[in-house]
């Protein structure tokens, strides 16, 4: 059994859906899922790099075989709009929460 690598993407303002979310594709699904361990009570980071940030989220999309688009009522921000692209662009699977 070949098991896909998924990182989630998407607003941290459904940081605690993400983790529900991570949780259900891996013991429901069976994927490898890799997401944000930050933000998970809607902490803000002062001082933080966002670019580092960015970067970092790149990494994870490269080592993984799909993004996991956690899009509910249809919300996707610039940031996640921007790691669609860069996904869509390295040639990685994109899968959404809730149909576009």
């Amino acid at each position: 059994m070949d098991i896909k690598v998924i990182t989630i993407c998407g607003s941290m303002r459904y940081s605690k859906q993400m983790m529900k979310i991570a949780e259900e594709l891996e013991l429901k699904k069976g994927y490898a899922v890799i997401q944000c361990v930050y933000n998970i009570d809607g902490e803000r980071y002062e001082g933080v790099d966002a670019t580092i940030l960015d970067k970092i989220h790149k990494k994870k999309i490269d080592i993984s075989d799909a993004i996991y688009v956690v899009n509910i009522d249809g919300y996707i921000g610039s940031s996640t709009k921007n790691e669609i692209e860069y996904a869509t662009k390295n040639g990685k699977e994109i899968i959404y929460h809730e149909k576009i």
